[in-house]
């Protein structure tokens, strides 16, 4: 019997309900992807009638998910509100003195998912590896550009730790939005970039994007002929873009044992499984001890790609 079965069978948690709306914080605008995530999450546990209660999103971003951090810390001891986190929430406070709510703050309920990338370029792309790439970014230090999200996004981290492996440099050129972040590679602005499977795949069907590797473990069911990073000949480590629930803290243990319980029962659901499988994401359930764990390494890898980096950390 699993944790979180166990967790659920004692009196305590089988008595607690949510009696009210329930609000799951998210640290983007609308359309943003913990968006459409949490918005799709709220209308599977509706179809599926896994709570009793609606719920809803709402969106706190700015800061690199410092407001949204913050919003769910100011709700300290309630059982009513959770909030959706990506590694970004981890990345930031590192960084930034700013951000006075760090993931340590809260408390983890459970990991859903990582979320997988890939390595793309233009269809017309002089590279076709990433050895290629390499091999030119090495000829012309700095001279290659990526686009990508903030200086603490998977998209920089990743570039970061292939520089320090491989003695190369390129440019790193931020944009706010994914579109915009295409768009600049789409239009030759950029050389390459770090970008979602199914984002790709709908511009690789289209004949406009080439991908070289992925940023995974193992292949993609949809990218089995395109090598993972380490299969391209680059052992370096990945820190993974996770997707998880926490609650504020000091939220009552029935509360957060009965949202474990139900987001466990959620990845058990038909309409889970076409949704992962739909957007290509990688199903990768942690109940809340061990994604107290997941975040804590993450962090660790964080700081240490920074520090090769000459990046300064605040905490």
């Amino acid at each position: 019997m699993s944790i979180a079965v166990l967790a659920l069978a004692t009196p305590a948690a089988a008595q607690w309900r949510p009696t009210k709306p329930v609000d799951i914080i998210v640290h983007t605008g609308p359309g943003g992807g913990s968006d459409l995530l949490a918005r799709a999450m709220a209308a599977m546990i509706e179809k599926e009638k896994l709570v009793p209660v609606r719920i809803n999103v709402v969106n706190k971003p700015g800061g690199n998910g410092a407001v949204a951090a913050a919003a769910v810390a100011e709700k300290r001891g309630d059982a009513h509100t959770i909030g959706l986190i990506t590694s970004v929430w981890i990345a930031g406070p590192l960084t930034s003195s700013e951000a006075k709510v760090t993931v340590h703050d809260l408390k983890p309920i459970a990991q859903l998912m990582q979320e997988p990338a890939v390595f793309a370029v233009r269809a017309d792309s002089p590279y076709k590896t990433m050895k290629e790439f390499i091999d030119a970014a090495k000829a012309k230090p700095g001279a290659l550009k990526q686009s990508g999200g903030s200086v603490t996004s998977r998209d920089n981290i990743v570039r970061l730790s292939l520089q320090h492996a491989t003695g190369t440099k390129w440019a790193f050129v931020s944009f706010p939005g994914g579109g915009e972040r295409l768009a600049a590679l789409l239009g030759g602005h950029v050389d390459i970039m770090v970008i979602e499977p199914q984002e790709a795949g709908e511009q690789v069907r289209a004949g406009k994007l080439r991908v070289l590797t992925q940023l995974t473990d193992k292949r993609l069911p949809g990218y089995a002929d395109v090598p993972t990073l380490k299969e391209a000949g680059f052992d370096v480590t990945l820190t993974p873009q996770i997707r998880a629930v926490v609650a504020p803290p000091e939220q009552p243990a029935e509360a957060s044992a009965y949202w474990e319980g139900r987001f466990d029962a959620l990845r058990r659901t038909e309409s889970w499984k076409k949704y992962i499988q739909d957007n290509q994401l990688e199903e990768s359930f942690a109940p809340g001890a061990d994604l107290k764990k997941i975040m804590a390494d993450i962090e660790a890898q964080l700081k240490e790609a920074y520090t090769q980096a000459g990046i300064k950390t605040v905490r």
